[in-house]
């Protein structure tokens, strides 16, 4: 796997025992940024059940209006209906996409499960079409696997 060297690193940023679990998943979303050249926005959604919406978490990339996501609406409102990964390598030919930005040509989103609950999501978009492997679907995984931890 292209992205075994990362695991440490992410390991250990959120093993930082003096951090809150925000402060923990922002210096996350900044690594992944920074390691990986086409993770140009990296984020966490959170779900809401009970309203059925997906709530913005932190992350780092340009400043998005998109802090409140209902199920079912764009790639995000999709994985939180399917509990599956979706790797878009083209965005603009997706029906049921919500524009963040004219600079996003990919998207990723990993379902982050907790004890069995889809409570929210990885989401990474990417300037460059097709970008987006099997290789960052298993380190992805593994990420939310590691998050999931501080819940």
């Amino acid at each position: 796997m292209k992205y075994e060297h990362l695991k440490p690193e992410v390991v250990a940023i959120l093993s930082q025992d003096d951090q809150s679990r925000n402060e923990k998943l922002t210096n996350l979303c900044q690594f992944l940024s920074d390691s990986v050249t086409h993770y140009n926005w990296v984020g966490f959604y959170f779900a809401n059940h009970e309203n059925k919406t997906l709530h913005l978490g932190p992350y780092v990339g340009a400043p998005t209006d998109h802090t409140v996501i209902p199920f079912g609406k764009g790639i995000c409102g999709q994985v939180a209906e399917s509990n599956a990964n979706f790797v878009v390598p083209d965005v603009s030919e997706q029906t049921n996409y919500i524009a963040c930005s004219f600079t996003v040509k990919s998207e990723i989103v990993v379902p982050l499960f907790v004890k069995g609950v889809n409570i929210g999501q990885i989401d990474i978009d990417s300037h460059v079409i097709d970008p987006f492997t099997e290789d960052d679907e298993r380190f992805l995984e593994f990420v939310n696997e590691e998050v999931a931890k501080l819940f």
